[in-house]
C-alpha cells in the first residue's frame, strides 16, 4: 500500500526547495544580472527542471522581490537591534554603521542585488521594499536626531546625513572583492569610524 507524507514533511521539502531556488537566483542574477538571467539558469543552478520553478513561484520577478524582502527585513531587525540597546548616540551610530558595513561586505553579492536591481520589481513589490528602506532609514534618524539633541552630533542637516551614511555602507555591495586587501571586519570597523566622523562635532567645538 502506497504511503502519504504527512503535512508536516511535505511543507518542510516544499521550505526546503524555495530556499534552493533563493539561493540560486541569488546566483545566477549575482553574474548575470536580473535582465540577463532566465528561469532556466535559475532552475539549473538548483538543480531542477525549470518547469518546477514555476510550481513554487509565479515569475522570476517575485524571487527577485522575495530576495529583496527578506534581505530588508533582516537589515530592519539588526538596525533595531543595536537601537535598543543602551549606549550614546555616538556608541548606537558606531554599532550600527559597523554591522551595517559588514554585512554589505561579508554578504555583498546579496546586498549588490538588493540595492541595485529594484528597478525590475513590480510597482507593489518595490513599494514593499521601499517601506523597508523608509523604516531603516527612520531608526537612523532617531539616532542621529538624538546625538544632535545631546550635542554629540554636530549637522546642519540630519536628514540628508543619514542617507549618507547609510550610502555609504550600500555602496560596499558595488565593490567589494573577497580576494582584495580588506577582510569584512576591517572595512567595516574603517567605515564605522568614518560614520562616526561624518556626525561627530569636531574636538574641541563649543
Amino acid at each position: 500500500m502506497a504511503t502519504t507524507d504527512p503535512p508536516r514533511a511535505r511543507q518542510a521539502r516544499a521550505d526546503e526547495t524555495r530556499a534552493r531556488l533563493l539561493k540560486a537566483a541569488i546566483a545566477a542574477f549575482g553574474v548575470k544580472g536580473f535582465h540577463g538571467t532566465t528561469t532556466r539558469d535559475i532552475a539549473q543552478a538548483a538543480g531542477m527542471s525549470p518547469a518546477a520553478v514555476y510550481v513554487h513561484h509565479r515569475s522570476k520577478e517575485e524571487l527577485l522581490f522575495l530576495i529583496a524582502a527578506e534581505g530588508h527585513e533582516r537589515i530592519l531587525a539588526m538596525v533595531r537591534e543595536v537601537v535598543g540597546m543602551k549606549g550614546t548616540p555616538t556608541e548606537q551610530a558606531r554599532e550600527l554603521a559597523y554591522r551595517f558595513a559588514r554585512r554589505h561586505a561579508s554578504e555583498h553579492t546579496w546586498a549588490r542585488i538588493v540595492n541595485y536591481e529594484l528597478a525590475a520589481l513590480s510597482p507593489d513589490h518595490l513599494a514593499v521594499v521601499m517601506e523597508l528602506r523608509r523604516q531603516i532609514n527612520h531608526e537612523l534618524r532617531a539616532v542621529v536626531d538624538a546625538g544632535v539633541a545631546s550635542g554629540e552630533f554636530d549637522t546642519a542637516d540630519p536628514s540628508i546625513t543619514t542617507v549618507a551614511v547609510l550610502s555609504l555602507g550600500i555602496d560596499i555591495a558595488r565593490w567589494y572583492d573577497e580576494a582584495g586587501r580588506w577582510s569584512p571586519d576591517q572595512v567595516a570597523e574603517r567605515y564605522a569610524e568614518l560614520a562616526v566622523r561624518m556626525l561627530r562635532r569636531p574636538s574641541g567645538e563649543e
